[in-house]
């Protein structure tokens, strides 16, 4: 299984034999079920499809339900699939956070934190006007110039200005693995995640 989902529970740190004060993210990863098998005989493709985190039968489908029974489990808020697994697993299956046990360097992907429309100073970093003199008093924070005159008469593609900001999918690379407590089904990475606190994750080889 190239990865598995979690949740992001938060920060802390934690000391190393050194007595070096590591900062960590906290994940709860697992126990993940694998709930379809996706074939090229039968979906054109290889796929395994996991689930995540408990969800009552009440706030789901009818078609839902039924595709969770197929696989002899209770429904789950979390599906995704994934490509290029190597042993063969099968409807029901449970992998929990010890399959990283082995794992020194994971990848996580998740959707950074929405901050709605910004301006080009918290959007790009921009460094505004600070000497506010001659007369001008509300260009702090504006843009400046977005480009010619009369030719080519519009504004390049790509040019920064205001917008939307966040809620995007990114992946971190290479977060070194601290601790794992299978207990617990916790997983502490050394660094930072990107989303806000309760949300999914994929943790990846």
């Amino acid at each position: 299984m190239p990865g598995l989902i979690g949740k992001k529970v938060g920060m802390t740190s934690v000391f190393d034999e050194n007595g070096n004060n590591i900062p960590c993210t906290v994940l709860e990863v697992g126990p993940c079920t694998v709930t379809q098998i996706k074939t090229v005989e039968t979906d054109g493709y290889n796929a395994v499809q996991l689930a995540f985190d408990e969800k009552s039968e009440k706030n789901s489908t009818k078609a839902m339900i039924g595709h969770f029974k197929k696989a002899n489990t209770t429904p789950k808020r979390k599906v995704i699939e994934l490509k290029g697994f190597v042993k063969h697993w099968k409807p029901g299956d449970i992998i929990t956070v010890d399959y990283f046990h082995d794992d020194v360097w994971l990848d996580v992907k998740a959707e950074t934190k929405g901050k709605g429309f910004q301006g080009v100073v918290k959007r790009y970093g921009f460094r505004g006007v600070n000497d506010a003199t001659h007369g001008q008093h509300n260009r702090n924070r504006a843009p400046g110039s977005l480009g010619a005159s009369s030719y080519p008469s519009r504004v390049f593609k790509g040019m920064r200005m205001a917008g939307r900001t966040g809620g995007k999918n990114i992946k971190t690379l290479n977060l070194r693995v601290v601790k794992i407590i299978p207990e617990q089904n916790i997983l502490m990475l050394k660094g930072s995640v990107p989303g806000s606190k309760g949300s999914y994750v994929i943790i990846e080889k």
